[in-house]
């Protein structure tokens, strides 16, 4: 009897990558739940962390994975790793002129820890390695175009601490990058951590330019320091002030560009909001609609139609459905790095609209979600916006049995909307999402070449318990028009890491 497609794909294709194929990092101690979780007052500034920062500034990139595999083996922790490789990052890795490219190794800092802290103890250590190594390319990088490296700040500029709030919200609404950089300083110095993510995350969505990047470090950088201590926020921020002030061309304070018009039209639309609307009801109908909705609207109605139905009475729940949804539509319609940060962009807002406590900034995040909406769509070009649709693909016929995850990666290298349809119906029979999430994270260990796979997976495969049970399992089969198959070859860094480690 021949076998079958599936069973053919299945024995063909690396099913051993979602199995023991990590047993290689055995011969480091595991890095427990508790351990990776972190507590920040646990690591203090004069615990040592400069000498592990100075580690991974000054050790060349061919040696650097052995030598932090040596530090490891004699006690260097987890803690002491995650935050050296922040605080080297932002001191070597010039965010700009994109919010993105090199500065993804920034960027990925907290999605590579994200995907440790979903993994197996025995898994935790290969993510922080990705990040590591993907840190020492962006540094070169820099050295070898720019020579940037962050340079102190100038104290006899600082606002006094009364100011400090003030200072940094007159600085970003001049664009006045030098102002901001003192202003940040002090933010970080004199404001408590939810004071000052208020501040940048308003800044942080008040634009698309640079596709979303700029909520995207905000958000990113924030639950880091979260992990790592405050105390260690001052670089981080005054990078980050110094990222959101990117733009071309004339001074956005002096201008009317396209990429600013949205936020300006959003901040007056806040007005319009109803005090109930935190009072809705969930809807799946209501769900639908906006889903139609964000299919043709532009950045002006799209927000407009959120405002309305939050008017309507229906629950932020399912606007949020709606949002989400959307942007692994996008995906579906043609997939690609573009329509990847409609995902990324759209967990970083949405976390970001979790985080604050303000009524103002909370409902700016959601609108300007709705508005990069649009603009994402058009960026993928019109060409690619009939055919998928979220809420109606089906999925595959019959009855998913034994072996259904790997059928699902096997066949991401032959056909993605087949595996999606795969998944989909895996999903709604088995209801055991965690089986197909551990495999996808084990693949991108694995497979990842890039720092948009970390993003990305750890971005899909938190938002799959964002969104509601209505719509979560189709959300989460969105995902297979990006994640890794099982077919494609381990990557180079998994390699030298497997040597490293038996030096």
């Amino acid at each position: 009897m021949r076998p079958t497609r599936r069973q053919f794909l299945r024995t063909t294709g690396s099913s051993l990558a979602l199995g023991g194929s990590l047993a290689f990092l055995s011969q480091l101690r595991p890095v427990s739940a508790q351990e990776a979780k972190l507590d920040p007052d646990r690591l203090r500034v004069d615990d040592g962390i400069e000498p592990t920062v100075r580690l991974l500034e000054d050790t060349p990139r061919e040696k650097l994975i052995e030598d932090v595999a040596h530090r490891l083996k004699n006690g260097l922790s987890y803690r002491e790793l995650l935050a050296a490789l922040l605080l080297a990052g932002v001191r070597n890795v010039q965010p700009r002129p994109q919010v993105g490219f090199k500065f993804h190794a920034v960027l990925v800092i907290n999605s590579a820890h994200l995907a440790s802290l979903a993994s197996p103890d025995s898994d935790r250590w290969l993510p922080i390695f990705w990040a590591i190594d993907r840190f020492k390319s962006a540094q070169n990088e820099t050295m070898k175009t720019s020579g940037w490296r962050m340079g102190k700040v100038d104290e006899a500029k600082i606002p006094a601490a009364r100011e400090a709030r003030k200072a940094f919200g007159d600085a970003m609404e001049a664009w006045d990058e030098e102002s901001a950089d003192a202003a940040a300083a002090a933010v970080a110095r004199y404001c408590g951590r939810d004071e000052a993510f208020e501040l940048f995350a308003r800044y942080g969505c008040r634009d698309w330019r640079d596709i979303g990047h700029k909520a995207i470090y905000v958000s990113n950088a924030f639950r880091t320091l979260d992990c790592i201590g405050w105390h260690h926020a001052e670089p981080v921020l005054r990078s980050l002030a110094y990222a959101l002030m990117k733009y071309d061309g004339q001074n956005p304070a002096t201008a009317d560009h396209d990429a600013d018009r949205p936020g300006r039209r959003n901040r007056e639309l806040l007005k319009e909001i109803k005090p109930t609307w935190q009072d809705g009801k969930s809807s799946r109908d209501a769900t639908t609609h906006l889903l139609s909705t964000f299919r043709s609207a532009d950045d002006a109605d799209a927000p407009k139609a959120v405002v309305e139905a939050l008017n309507d009475g229906v629950g932020i729940e399912s606007v949020w459905d709606a949002i989400l949804s959307a942007s692994g539509e996008l995906l579906m319609r043609r997939p690609g790095i573009v329509s990847l940060h409609s995902v990324t962009s759209s967990n970083a807002l949405r976390y970001a609209y979790a985080a604050a406590g303000d009524r103002d900034t909370r409902l700016l995040l959601l609108l300007q979600n709705a508005a990069f909406l649009p603009l994402f769509r058009g960026a993928i070009g019109n060409h690619a916006q009939s055919g998928k649709q979220v809420d109606t693909f089906e999925p595959a016929e019959g009855v998913v049995g034994d072996g259904a995850v790997d059928d699902i990666f096997a066949e991401v290298n032959h056909d993605r909307t087949a595996a999606a349809r795969i998944a989909l119906a895996y999903l709604d029979q088995t209801h055991a999402a965690e089986e197909l999430i551990h495999a996808a994270r084990r693949l991108v260990f694995l497979k990842g070449n890039d720092a948009h796979d970390y993003k990305f997976s750890s971005a899909v495969l938190e938002d799959y318990y964002n969104v509601s049970l209505d719509w979560r399992n189709r959300f989460l089969a969105t995902s297979l028009f990006y994640l890794p198959g099982s077919g494609q070859p381990d990557n180079a860094l998994v390699v030298g890491i497997r040597a490293a480690l038996s030096a």
